[in-house]
């Protein structure tokens, strides 16, 4: 929320200074992001008339123009492309220092002198303008000192709002802070009704229910649309972020901003009557005020124009007014209108369209049902003071079960000074309590206070305590420590601890990444894994619309980011959670670990050949991760849609005769790549890992044990086996057959070539033999061989080679 220092100092007078009035604000809860000084150095501006304006001799751009400055003519050489005779404009008199520290000298540009300099806005620093001349109505003083026209000095404030102060955008809900923190009190607001002049009505028809329970138009005939906005509101507008557009578009925001109601003007003559207010209808399509064509469907709330078949949808409600029905220069007949909208029936409307307009912003987040007919009455006294007309009676449709109800809330004396720790006298708490605007009545123990109807986040006495607490003061609160003894709670034994797992992989020269539990529902459909997505009913934009239900998805893009900005080796991991829809219940989280690479195996060295990673370096990085729990993997081959057919496997855990499937490990498709549009270097491949890290990290609990004194034994074997046979699985033959005497197993040598048939490998092998309890002889030995070897044979056709 942006705002004009001096409008804000309107509605609430006090004696504090502009660094002052900037600490009060972040010290209540309304944290001032940004303050920035206005028109400080403006002695020496007057406002001035063009007379003439002549082409510079010398130059095509330049204009020598004679310049009325109230106290006599004047020349001056201006190079702004809308200089012209008549137009009145800012001019820095010779001896002026604009903001900046420009000193204004009488000079010779191009051979003609130049006794002061014309201004834009952005030289005058009022507004980042500088497209030209500021432009000022004709109908000034000419002579008279800009800073007092334009009502400077001034500043911006821009605070950053919490979502449950809806009520502080608008000036004057701020205004009731600031009264509260100051000690000042908010001027009373003077909006008296404005008395028909005409019989002009326009019908309003309420069919949506509790989702707009209050709607309240005005016919004002006969206005002149043309009558440029006054300069005091435009300024007002501009200081606070909004452009001024034409009169009547500008009255209904200058309303909104200083109390806080969105408000809409139609042209009366472009609706036929009545106007209505209900639920779209699947497929209805609309173009909007900023020329964009909107399908819509139930969710959405029409303003709807006409009955029957030629009803049509004008306006979309509590977000965007519609096209067709919007007022222009030759407008001559305006309907206002002002509703209440209920925040449930706007959240997420505007994001589903990609839009995110003032009115959504602030009805999403709830506005006083209180304001339409006040904001009705308030913008038809500006519009007839600034451009005439004759106003019909303000119509207003109601629904009164719907409206909310602000309810009493009781406030205990003793339950204040138990949470905040301190006594505040009652004198106090109800002075803070009614500057705020609530309504206090003492009881025996403490308050009922009842809270305005702008003060949607006051429901409980936790709330209550919390405005006390923050115009009280934080720092006046004491700080204590909490007593009692802490209950440790010590790892679990049984499961390797994620920090391992994060120092395992950095260890291996991965990188942690963190993103965006809620994804785009595209990117997972591109990964064929939308199914049970869990949607959000608000998401933060269209684009992250779902729960993620794989890590990999946010973690290839990321990559993809990285290599794209010439990192040429990229190795990502991350740690997260990722969810399931569960009927009827609470989504399913699980969480995982997950790992993409592209680029180098290695890092840039002298040391070893470059080549590119491929699977096998993964798979000993998940191996190492694996072996910090004792975990065995079997990898399998894979089916994943996701995956590169051949070049990818199913991670199983074998322990103890159990099996239990953890993830996938491999390369990712090459028509999944290019249609995430990963540009790597050289055309390269992403290789990754997902898995389930609760099975992973799940250990049997550690025992000290005894190193064997006797001596091991080696023997070395090699097999002849058909190429379709994996290692894992030979592997789990010889652990089974060996018994456990068996201490490690070597896979030390894979060989096709000559003396190998067409389809077949040599895998050769190191058994390591030791006993704890005595020294192997040859017997032992052999019969240990013997048995992997007949196993092997057996179970996998292989042959000793000799």
């Amino acid at each position: 929320m942006k705002f004009s220092e001096n409008w804000l100092r309107q509605h609430v007078p006090t004696a504090a200074t502009r660094e002052q009035l900037a600490a009060t604000l972040t010290a209540i809860g309304l944290e001032v992001e940004e303050v920035t000084a206005l028109g400080a150095a403006l002695d020496g501006v007057v406002v001035a008339r063009i007379v003439s304006a002549e082409k510079h001799p010398e130059a095509d751009r330049l204009q020598v123009c004679q310049v009325d400055t109230g106290a006599g003519m004047v020349q001056i050489v201006c190079g702004a492309p809308n200089a012209r005779a008549g137009l009145v404009a800012p001019l820095a008199t010779v001896g002026a220092t604009l903001p900046g520290g420009i000193a204004i000298k009488a000079a010779k540009l191009r051979g003609v002198e130049s006794f002061g300099m014309l201004c834009s806005a952005k030289e005058l620093g009022v507004d980042a303008d500088a497209s030209g001349l500021l432009e000022l109505p004709a109908n000034v003083v000419v002579g008279a000192p800009l800073a007092e026209f334009l009502g400077l000095p001034d500043a911006n404030i821009e605070i950053k709002l919490t979502p449950n102060r809806a009520d502080c955008f608008s000036v004057r809900g701020i205004a009731f802070d600031v009264a509260a923190a100051t000690g000042s009190a908010v001027t009373a607001l003077d909006i008296a009704a404005v008395p028909a002049a005409s019989e002009a009505t326009m019908q309003v028809e309420l069919d949506a229910g509790a989702d707009v329970p209050r709607y309240c138009g005005r016919v004002i005939e006969g206005v002149d649309a043309t009558a440029p906005s006054p300069v005091w509101m435009a300024e007002r507008l501009r200081r606070s972020g909004v452009r001024p557009v034409s009169l009547l578009v500008d009255v209904t925001q200058y309303v909104m901003l200083d109390i806080g109601q969105p408000m809409h003007a139609f042209d009366r003559d472009t609706l036929t009557g009545p106007v209505g207010v209900r639920h779209a209808r699947a497929g209805e399509v609309t173009k909007l005020l900023n020329g964009q064509d909107v399908t819509l469907d139930e969710q959405f709330l029409a303003i709807t124009d006409g009955r029957g078949d030629a009803q049509r949808v004008v306006a979309l409600g509590g977000i965007m007014g519609g096209f067709d029905s919007r007022v222009t220069d030759a407008t001559r007949n305006v309907f206002l209108e002002a509703a209440h909208f209920a925040p449930a029936a706007i959240i997420g409307r505007g994001r589903k369209l990609g839009l995110h307009t003032d009115a959504g912003h602030r009805f999403e987040r709830g506005v006083d049902p209180e304001l339409p007919r006040i904001a009705i009455e308030y913008a038809t006294r500006l519009i007839l003071d600034i451009a005439g007309g004759r106003p019909g009676p303000v119509i207003e449709a109601a629904l009164p079960e719907h409206l909310p109800q602000p309810q009493p809330v009781a406030l205990r004396r003793a339950r204040l000074a138990r949470v905040l720790g301190l006594t505040v006298p009652d004198a106090e708490v109800e002075r803070i309590l009614q500057a705020l605007g609530l309504t206090v009545e003492r009881s025996d123990d403490g308050w009922h206070v009842t809270p305005p109807s702008r003060r949607f986040d006051i429901a409980i006495e936790e709330d209550l305590i919390e405005e006390v607490a923050r115009i009280h003061g934080y720092d006046a609160i004491p700080t204590t420590l909490p007593g009692g003894a802490s209950r440790l709670v010590a790892p679990s034994e049984t499961r390797v601890d994620t920090a391992t797992v994060r120092r395992q992989l950095a260890a291996r020269d991965y990188l942690e990444a963190v993103n965006y539990a809620f994804v785009d529902a595209a990117w997972l459909e591109l990964w064929q894994a939308g199914e049970g997505a869990v949607p959000l009913a608000n998401p933060l934009s269209a684009e992250l619309g779902v729960m993620r239900t794989m890590l990999l998805p946010g973690l290839v893009a990321a990559l993809g980011r990285n290599a794209s900005r010439q990192q040429d080796r990229v190795r990502l991991f991350e740690l997260g959670n990722v969810f399931k829809h569960n009927p009827g219940a609470s989504p399913i989280e699980t969480q995982r670990v997950a790992a993409a690479v592209c680029g180098a195996a290695h890092a840039e060295q002298w040391g070893v050949s470059a080549r590119p990673v491929g699977f096998h370096d993964l798979r000993g990085d998940l191996d190492s991760l694996a072996a910090a729990s004792g975990a065995r993997l079997d990898y399998r081959p894979s089916a994943q849609v996701w995956a590169h057919p051949g070049r990818s496997a199913d991670i199983y855990r074998v322990d103890g005769g159990r099996e239990q499937r953890l993830g996938w490990i491999g390369q990712l498709h090459p028509r999944l790549q290019r249609a995430l549009d990963l540009k790597l270097v050289n055309d390269g491949d992403v290789i990754a890992f997902e898995l389930d890290l609760g099975p992973l990290v799940e250990r049997a609990i550690p025992k000290a044990g005894a190193q064997s004194k006797y001596p091991s034994v080696r023997r070395d074997r090699a097999f002849i086996v058909a190429d379709s046979v994996p290692w894992a699985a030979i592997q789990a033959t010889v652990h089974a057959a060996a018994g456990p005497s068996l201490r490690e197993l070597v896979l030390f040598d894979r060989y096709q070539g000559k003396g190998v048939e067409t389809g077949f490998k040599s895998l050769a092998m190191g058994l390591i033999l030791q006993d704890e309890s005595r020294t192997l002889t040859d017997r032992d030995v052999d019969t240990v061989v013997a048995e992997v070897t007949a196993a092997v044979e057996k179970e996998h056709g292989a042959k000793l080679r000799a």
